[in-house]
């Protein structure tokens, strides 16, 4: 068995590995797993394991089958017995991931997230963390164990299991690489890190080698899903690089720091895009109560519809939402008397890069080169560093291959 050399709390190297769904689905791909956790302890790490539910929809342990056993007016009632049916995948999952790294003569022992120390609040499904006691896993590092913990998952005051919401082992990898002080957290996935855009889509995509804890976050949170936004800023508050990695090969992957190195930096980082959306138009012309026109973004915060690009001007309001909440919308302003019209079947794409920053033009040339193609722009917006268009999803495919063609050139 591989003993890991502990010199006390104050010397360890700490590396936190997280491996998905698909890292953890096979045999096979369980035993590259294993390879990663050996080449680590080899290297003098001392590696803290987070692991997701084995496979996918339709795969016997993932999370959508397991919730596939109950109805859905069950789980809305039910909220606290939704938790404790999905966190069984994870806990299947650590368990056999041990057996696997026993197998390979590495000593490992299984964690529920509550063992592991994540103490979170009570709003079962998508649960926030409060505080955490890394005590545990620390006493099997210094024992020479790794911990292989479930991810997703947390514990409230009073002993009941919850769920930290989508991406949830993500945030499980950040809050305990936070909390051990590790040297870095490692995302292992089924990709060889993150790409310059979604290569279903694009031609001709390249491997991101470096990039910003802001960009990866603009990234993620408008489409990208190699890594959840929440993950991101845990690890950026504390400073602790990310490296997403590819578990089936020796990828270097991409990592995530606060600043890039010269030859690294960009003038575009990336392109993603977000579907099924719908564009919203309030005209004050329309709406003779002035005052339900005024509040009209509060109404839907307090009915918690989240809006995108939203522009604001004297006779009208303009933002985006997700298609799904479609019929919410349309409750909501009826109640509310306002009139509106939607415009349907829209997709977002976001142009994210540090080197926009204070460059004049940039819109511009990105519009151009849109329009020229008969590809009509529906809304804009942008800030610092990510430039927002508002396209029908019709167009989406060959605007993203414009955009990432012209990415080099854009200035």
């Amino acid at each position: 068995m591989h003993c890991l050399n502990f010199k006390g709390e104050q010397s360890l190297e700490i590396i936190v590995q997280k491996f998905g769904g698909t890292s953890v689905s096979t045999e096979e791909r369980r035993k590259q797993l294993a390879t990663k956790v050996k080449a680590a302890i080899d290297n003098g790490m001392s590696p803290v394991v987070v692991v997701s539910a084995m496979g996918r929809k339709g795969d016997p342990y993932s999370t959508d089958t397991l919730l596939s056993l109950v109805g859905k007016k069950f789980m809305s009632d039910n909220k606290n017995a939704q938790d404790l049916l999905m966190s069984c995948g994870e806990i299947i999952s650590s368990v056999v991931v041990c057996n696997t790294l026993y197998n390979y003569g590495i000593k490992a022992a299984p964690l529920t997230g509550g063992q592991a120390g994540i103490l979170t609040d009570d709003n079962f499904t998508n649960a926030s963390f409060i505080n955490t006691d890394p005590s545990k896993v620390l006493e099997l590092v210094k024992n020479g164990i790794v911990p292989v913990v479930t991810g997703f998952q947390g514990i409230t005051k009073d002993g009941l299991i919850t769920t930290l919401g989508r991406g949830g082992s993500d945030t499980s990898a950040c809050i305990l690489g936070v909390a051990l002080k590790a040297k870095e957290i490692e995302i292992y996935t089924d990709v060889d890190g993150i790409m310059t855009a979604d290569p279903r889509l694009v031609d001709d995509v390249s491997l991101i080698d470096e990039v910003t804890y802001n960009e990866v976050y603009q990234l993620a949170d408008q489409g990208a899903k190699v890594i959840h936004p929440k993950a991101v800023d845990l690890a950026k508050k504390a400073n602790i690089p990310l490296i997403i990695k590819n578990t089936m090969s020796d990828s270097k992957g991409t990592l995530i720091i606060r600043d890039v190195s010269e030859e690294n930096k960009r003038f575009i980082t990336g392109i993603t895009h977000l579907d099924n959306r719908i564009q919203v138009r309030v005209r004050l012309s329309e709406n003779p109560n002035h005052a339900a026109y005024r509040s009209l973004l509060d109404s839907l915060a307090k009915n918690n519809i989240s809006l995108d690009l939203i522009n604001i001007f004297p006779a009208h309001q303009i933002f985006t939402i997700n298609a799904d909440e479609k019929e919410k919308l349309n409750q909501v302003l009826t109640k509310a008397n306002i009139n509106f019209t939607t415009v349907e079947g829209c997709s977002t794409i976001a142009i994210v890069g540090s080197g926009m920053t204070g460059v004049p033009g940039v819109m511009a040339k990105i519009i151009n080169t849109l329009t020229e193609n008969n590809i009509e722009v529906l809304q804009t917006t942008d800030s610092n560093i990510t430039i927002w268009c508002l396209i029908y999803t019709s167009k989406l495919a060959q605007a993203m291959n414009l955009l990432h063609e012209d990415r080099k050139s854009v200035v």
